[in-house]
């Protein structure tokens, strides 16, 4: 049997439409870089998380297409557009390609399905750059995905930046596809932190360390910056931080200077401030 390999494609950060949200200091927003795991065999190959605009997941399928690898399934993580909503892309180059989720995974992608739920966001943020041809997702059940005689296992592991998010665990590489569980020397996405979602978030990232990963691809993440298992607890410190800061009640504007100075080492800082907005909403944003 073959042994498998992976690589990381990420996707740089994307503008958004001007008009929309900017930063404190009038600096226009970007959405954090994505990335695209691709693991593979002899001849296959399983794509993850392919990203969400027509332009960048073509540059994803040109990567793939340099491995001369036939993709046999795509799988999602979890039900967040930017990390599957360009895959009809993929499917026009790979029509036999099986797009594959877990149960929990697929219906909250089924609320995107279509223009008309995706618009107040999706097409407002990034108008005309997103594909629209709709795609059939095929429930993966708990035998997980095989590669070439190899498993490839989704770990259910609840909320994290969102609900019923998974992890793709490949024990023959040790590796952990982690989705938004660990992000990587990008911002957290706090949005769906408060009532008891940094306790979920901090349970999703135990089960992660329960696994003895070697690597761990975070689904956003630093493109200068290994895959190493340790962003699992630095992402656990990032929650733990705003647990902190948020029990004083600050003003988003409060959190956001407070988070920075704790972690200038982050990048993006626009979703940080979006998380402090949702998160205060009550306060001034100033």
């Amino acid at each position: 049997m073959t042994a498998l390999q992976y690589e990381v494609f990420v996707t740089p950060a994307i503008p958004q439409s001007s008009g929309t949200l900017n930063l404190p200091n009038g600096d226009p927003m970007v959405w954090s870089p994505i990335s695209t795991t691709l693991i593979y065999g002899e001849h296959d190959a399983v794509l993850v998380d392919p990203p969400f605009t027509t332009d960048t997941t073509r540059a994803v399928l040109a990567w793939v297409e340099k491995t001369g690898r036939n993709l046999t399934e795509v799988y999602i993580t979890h039900g967040h557009g930017d990390h599957w909503l360009g895959a009809p892309v993929l499917l026009e180059r790979f029509p036999d390609t099986v797009v594959r989720a877990t149960a929990g995974t697929k219906a909250h992608m089924a609320g995107l399905a279509t223009p008309e739920s995706r618009g107040p966001f999706w097409d407002v943020l990034f108008p005309g750059q997103i594909p629209t041809t709709p795609i059939d997702v095929q429930v993966v059940g708990e035998e997980g995905l095989s590669l070439e005689g190899h498993a490839l296992i989704p770990i259910e592991v609840g909320h994290s930046d969102g609900d019923d998010t998974t992890v793709l665990w490949v024990p023959s590489l040790k590796l952990a596809v982690a989705g938004d569980v660990v992000y990587n020397g990008v911002h957290l996405a706090l949005a769906e932190f408060a009532d008891g979602g940094g306790d979920a978030w901090r349970r999703a990232l135990g089960q992660v360390v329960a696994l003895g990963a070697e690597f761990v691809v975070a689904g956003h993440k630093d493109p200068s910056r290994a895959d190493d298992p340790a962003e699992i607890g630095r992402t656990r410190r990032y929650l733990d931080d705003a647990d902190r800061l948020l029990q004083g009640s600050p003003t988003p504007m409060e959190f956001f200077d407070g988070m920075l100075s704790l972690h200038p080492e982050r990048i993006n800082p626009g979703i940080l401030w979006f998380s402090a907005l949702s998160l205060l909403a009550g306060h001034s944003a100033q």
